[in-house]
This record gives C-alpha cells, structure tokens and sequence, in this order.
C-alpha cells in the first residue's frame, strides 16, 4: 500500500520551516538534504532535517492537509512539531524503512 505524507523540514530548532507533501517520504528528503533543487526554498534556508510528518491514506487526503497546515499561523505549526518531537531532532537520522510505522490518519 502506498502512503502519502505531510511533512516538515526545518534548518534548526525553532528555525526556517516547510511544509510539503509526498508519497514517497525516503526520497523526498534525500533531495531536501542532497538540495538537489539548488534554487529551492529548502536549498536556500537549509531546511534539510526532517522534524515533523504524518501519514495519510491518499493523496488527495494529504494535499488538502498540507494546505491546512500551510494557512496555520506559525505557532500552531511550532506546537505540532513540538508535540512529536520536542527537541526537533532529524527524524531522519538513521532511518530504516524497512521498520518504518506509519500512523495513517483515518
């Protein structure tokens, strides 16, 4: 079964963020951290750690959530991240797919 993400890159705790969507969440921030787009937002602010993201069953469920999030004020964006990840550690960071759990939203 494919999932579908919306996801959160950030350059540094409390720092420059972005909100995007994907249906393969291992690549997608390969790309982010290797700025395999150079002229991108990601690429220019260094977003390259993975602080937040969320699985959804389809991809018509995660654009419309990445553009809820997108017209969230940054606070309540800050406070999302916060509350799966406190530190805003790169969720990235030794990743296995292969033990990968996604919590689908349903």
């Amino acid at each position: 079964m494919k999932h579908w993400c919306v996801y959160i890159m950030a350059n540094k705790p409390n720092g420059v963020i972005y909100i995007g969507v994907t249906d393969n969440i291992d690549e997608r921030v390969k790309e982010h951290k290797n700025k395999i787009y150079p002229k991108s937002f990601t690429a220019k602010y260094n977003c390259e750690n993975l602080v937040y993201f969320e699985g959804l069953e389809n991809g018509k469920e995660a654009s419309i959530r990445e553009k809820q999030f997108k017209k969230w004020k940054r606070e309540w964006k800050v406070k999302l991240i916060v509350e799966m990840n406190p530190n805003w550690s790169d969720l990235s960071v030794n990743w296995n797919l292969d033990n990968k759990e996604f919590r689908v939203n349903k």
